[in-house]
């Protein structure tokens, strides 16, 4: 990491400062992307961020969720895009689909009458508006890692034009399980003539490790202080019906999918009972009561040590001490009976400068107790709507098909060709209604057993690369031949 300085506002910016940019020095047609937007003025992130990309520096940007980021890195690619070339000149890898169409938007917003070309890519949907963006010469595709290595290894879409490199929301890039896709495509990428940049409102130490292998002696420019390695811990809640609670707790963890989470209730009782319904629903829990027995209690303690437990559920009591690696959230099923209570609690999530998430599910009643909590602390607390049948689905089809590809991906020639002995029965067993069951079946259990699968843990980075500041770029996999076919098949 370059040395680095703070200034007068306690920022802090690379020891070979630029000087910050307003909007009226914008080039001509960035501005007028500006007006698109309505925007009057940029943001700080912006206005310091942006001189830095163009002068082609490598740069970790940290500023605060909605403080202009996405607009922060979109500027500096409009400039260096050249319209003249229908190729993919500029990529943003993103780890959700909602931040794909969320920035795909943006940037759609303020190239408005110009000839530049933005595709949209995530995985659960279909290729063929997508293979149809990149025939289109799509210059700036915006994506998620899974789906985006899909094409690459389709030889549907090259990076060897590539010019300029985003990855948004860094922090979540590098820790839910997108790294091994992240590596893979990293073999895509050239070694010259790019820029490459880090956005997210937190920089861990573990991200800040890992950079170095996606950015060329990254500098760090942060509008926080020194805040830059404090997570921010998210506040949510959800009010659900007061029967069936643990039934609107399924739906929420569907929702969220949080990679790991203590369950907090306020009986040992309750511990158990909602213990046994996680697992009945197929989801990685267990639990720790008073009431277990010592040699019960320890085996969950050793997979807690491990990382290797999704769902940990207990009491205050139980789950005093215990520190899980890496929790992505907390879950209070019901509102702690001690106010400072939900200080303890939410506080478990955070850690080492992580982000988190703190989920309280209240039945109707249970409201005012927690807004008074909230009123106390001074905590911004966002209510989110109980998700329906509709997006249940939609979440859970978008998620298992994205499982399946990457499984699909991972197969050889022989595995392809073995498997072509069922696409008929395939495609059989979905024209009766009771046959279909037979496939919803075997999504089912398929989904199931990804529930339990074991956090991705990251390999020490000696180990990952022998030269942190390299870059290697090596051309892709040879072409393989389709089974059955001598000619050369594209995948």
């Amino acid at each position: 990491m370059e040395e680095t300085k703070k200034n007068e506002e306690n920022n802090i910016e690379p020891a070979d400062a630029l000087a910050e940019i307003s909007l009226s020095g914008l080039a001509p047609e960035l501005r007028t992307a500006c007006e698109n937007a309505g925007w009057t003025s940029l943001t700080p992130v912006q206005a310091k961020s942006i001189p830095y990309i163009l002068a082609d520096r490598d740069m970790m940007v940290q500023s605060r969720t909605g403080s202009g980021k996405t607009g922060a890195y979109i500027l500096p690619i409009m400039q260096k895009i050249d319209l003249s070339r229908n190729v993919a000149q500029a990529m943003v890898l993103v780890p959700t689909r909602e931040l794909a169409l969320q920035v795909s938007r943006e940037a759609q917003m303020l190239v408005a009458g110009s000839d530049l070309r933005v595709a949209v890519v995530y995985g659960g949907v279909g290729y063929a508006s997508q293979l149809e963006a990149f025939r289109g010469g799509a210059q700036l595709v915006v994506g998620t890692p899974g789906r985006i290595l899909d094409h690459l290894l389709k030889n549907a879409l090259s990076l060897d034009h590539l010019k300029i490199l985003i990855f948004d929301e860094a922090d979540r890039m590098l820790s839910m399980g997108f790294y091994p896709d992240m590596v893979k495509i990293r073999k895509y990428i050239p070694s010259k003539d790019m820029v490459s940049s880090m956005f997210s409102a937190t920089f861990p130490p573990q991200v800040i490790r890992l950079s170095t292998q996606f950015l060329r002696k990254p500098e760090l420019l942060s509008l926080s202080g020194n805040q830059v390695h404090i997570a921010e811990i998210e506040h949510v809640y959800y009010v659900v019906p007061g029967m069936r609670k643990e039934r609107s707790l399924v739906r929420i963890i569907e929702i969220e999918n949080p990679s790991s989470a203590i369950i907090f209730c306020n009986t040992k009782d309750t511990v158990h009972y909602l213990s046994v319904v996680l697992k009945r629903f197929g989801y990685d829990a267990d639990e720790l009561s008073s009431d277990l027995a010592q040699s019960a209690r320890e085996k969950v303690m050793a997979r807690v040590r491990r990382g290797a437990l999704r769902f940990l559920v207990a009491t205050d009591v139980a789950a005093r001490g215990i520190d899980i690696p890496d929790l992505s959230h907390v879950i209070q099923y019901e509102p702690p009976e001690d106010p400072e209570a939900y200080i303890h609690r939410a506080g478990r999530t955070g850690r080492m400068g992580c982000s988190g998430v703190a989920i309280s599910v209240v039945a109707e009643m249970e409201k005012f107790k927690l807004q008074n909590i909230a009123r106390f602390y001074s905590i911004n607390m966002e209510e989110r709507p109980l998700p329906d049948d509709e997006e249940m689905e939609r979440v859970v089809a978008e998620r298992i098909t994205a499982l399946l590809e990457a499984r699909l991906r991972s197969r050889d020639n022989l595995e392809i060709e073995r498997m072509q002995r069922f696409v008929p029965l395939a495609r059989n067993l979905t024209q009766t209604e009771d046959e279909l069951a037979l496939i919803a079946m075997l999504l089912d259990d398929y989904y199931q057993q990804s529930l339990h699968a074991p956090p991705v843990q990251l390999a020490p980075v000696a180990e990952q690369q022998t030269d942190p500041q390299a870059v290697p770029y090596h051309k892709p996999p040879m072409k393989r031949s389709r089974p059955g076919h001598k000619k050369e098949r594209k995948y």
